[in-house]
C-alpha cells in the first residue's frame, strides 16, 4: 500500500484542503499520516478523521524584528531532526504540503530522504514558508493564474483549491428549518464575516438591515462572540456565530454570498458557483493577500468587489448587493466555465503521477 504524509498547519486554511483530499486518498488506497506541530489547531482537526498524527517542534521565520527570531531557528532545526526521523520511519511514497511554518522542516526532510513533495499555495502571492520549500518540490499547485507566473515554470500547476466534497451535497430544506424565515419566498443572502476582522462587515450589514430585509432574507455568519442579541427575532434576519456540518445546507439555501476574500473561502464559492460580493481585508489588517485574491476573481468575472478603505459605505454595499442579485446568472455562467473547480481530481492526478512505489 502506498503511503502519503500530509502536512500543514497554523491556520484552518493550511489544514482544510488536506482534509478535502482524505476521501479521495482513501478511495485510491493510500495509507495517510499527518505531520504537524505538537499542539497546533491542526492536531484536533486531523484527529477527528482517525489519521495517525505525528507532532514536531516548529518556529516562525519572520521578516520583521522579534526576539523570537533568535530562538525559533533552533526550534525549526529541532523540527527538521524530528521530521527526518519520522519520514525515515514511515517511508512515504509522497508528501503533500499545504504550507504554514510547520511544513518547512517536513518538506526539507522529505527532500533529504528522496521522497517527492507536492506543495499547494493558496494565496495570490506565495507565503514565506512555501517560498522556503519550493526548491524541494516536484510540483507547486496554485489557485490563481497570476500565481502560476510567479512560480518556477516547470513546477507550476493551476489546480484551484481542494474543497470538501460534502459541501456540494447541501439540502436547502434543512437550512430553511434552521433559519425559519417568516417569508421563505424571499431570496437568501449569506453574509460570512469570518472570525478575524469581521467587525466592520458585521456592523455595516446590520446598519442596512432594514433596507436589505425589504428584498431579501439575510443569513449572517458573524464570528464567535459577535452575535447582536438586540437583533434576535428581527424579521428576515438570522444570525449565528459559525457553522460546521450545516454549512453545506446553508450554502444550498443561499442565492448570493457576501464574504471576505480568504483563498479557501472564495474557492469554495467558485466550486459551488455562488455569485458573490467580496470585501477583502484591507492592507492595514493583513499582508494584502485578500486584496489580490479578490482582484483576481473580479478580473476573471467570478466576483464583485468593494474595497473596505476606498469604496465601502452603506449605500455602496446595498446597491452592489442588489446589482449582484440582478446579475447572478451572469456570474454563475462564468464560474461554470472555470477549470479551477475540480481541484481534488487535479491534485490527485499529480499525487498518483509522482508517488513512488
Amino acid at each position: 500500500m502506498k503511503r502519503i504524509v500530509l502536512t500543514g498547519g497554523g491556520t484552518a486554511g493550511h489544514v482544510t484542503p488536506n482534509i478535502a483530499l482524505i476521501p479521495a486518498l482513501r478511495t485510491a488506497g493510500y495509507d495517510i499520516c499527518y505531520i504537524g506541530s505538537y499542539e497546533g489547531m491542526e492536531r484536533s482537526l486531523i484527529e477527528d478523521y482517525s489519521i495517525p498524527y505525528h507532532g514536531i517542534s516548529t518556529g516562525k521565520l519572520r521578516r520583521y524584528f522579534s526576539m523570537k527570531n533568535f530562538t525559533d531557528p533552533f526550534r525549526v532545526l529541532k523540527g527538521f531532526g524530528e521530521a527526518d526521523r519520522i519520514i525515515r520511519q514511515l517511508k512515504p511514497s509522497i508528501v503533500f504540503s499545504k504550507g504554514g511554518f510547520v511544513s518547512v522542516p517536513v518538506v526539507w526532510a522529505a527532500k533529504k530522504n528522496k521522497v517527492p513533495v507536492i506543495i499547494h499555495e493558496s494565496d495570490m502571492t506565495p507565503g514565506l514558508a512555501n517560498k522556503l520549500s519550493f526548491s524541494s518540490a516536484v510540483k507547486i499547485c496554485c489557485n490563481f493564474p497570476e500565481t502560476a507566473q510567479m512560480l518556477p515554470k516547470e513546477k507550476a500547476e493551476l489546480t484551484g483549491c481542494p474543497i470538501r466534497a460534502e459541501l456540494m451535497l447541501g439540502d436547502a430544506s434543512k437550512a430553511e428549518k434552521i433559519c425559519n424565515f417568516e417569508d421563505p419566498e424571499k431570496p437568501v443572502i449569506m453574509v460570512v464575516g469570518g472570525s478575524l476582522g469581521a467587525a466592520s462587515v458585521n456592523n455595516i450589514i446590520r446598519k442596512i438591515l432594514p433596507r436589505l430585509t425589504e428584498k431579501f432574507n439575510v443569513l449572517h455568519l458573524c464570528g464567535k462572540g459577535k452575535l447582536d442579541e438586540s437583533l434576535t427575532g428581527t424579521r428576515g434576519y438570522f444570525q449565528l456565530e459559525y457553522a460546521r456540518d450545516e454549512m453545506k445546507d446553508l450554502f444550498a439555501l443561499s442565492e448570493i454570498v457576501v464574504s471576505r476574500a480568504g483563498a479557501n473561502a472564495i474557492c469554495e464559492l467558485l466550486a459551488l458557483h455562488k455569485p458573490n460580493l467580496l470585501i477583502p481585508l484591507p492592507a492595514s489588517a493583513s499582508r494584502g493577500d485578500q486584496l489580490l485574491n479578490a482582484e483576481s476573481f473580479r478580473k476573471q468575472g467570478f466576483s464583485l468587489v468593494l474595497d473596505e478603505d476606498k469604496d465601502l459605505s452603506e449605500d455602496s454595499l446595498f446597491d452592489t448587493i442588489c446589482d449582484l442579485y440582478e446579475r447572478r446568472e451572469e456570474f454563475r455562467k462564468v464560474m461554470l466555465k472555470s477549470d479551477q473547480t475540480n481541484a481534488v481530481s487535479a491534485v490527485m492526478k499529480l499525487i498518483e503521477e509522482y508517488s513512488t512505489e
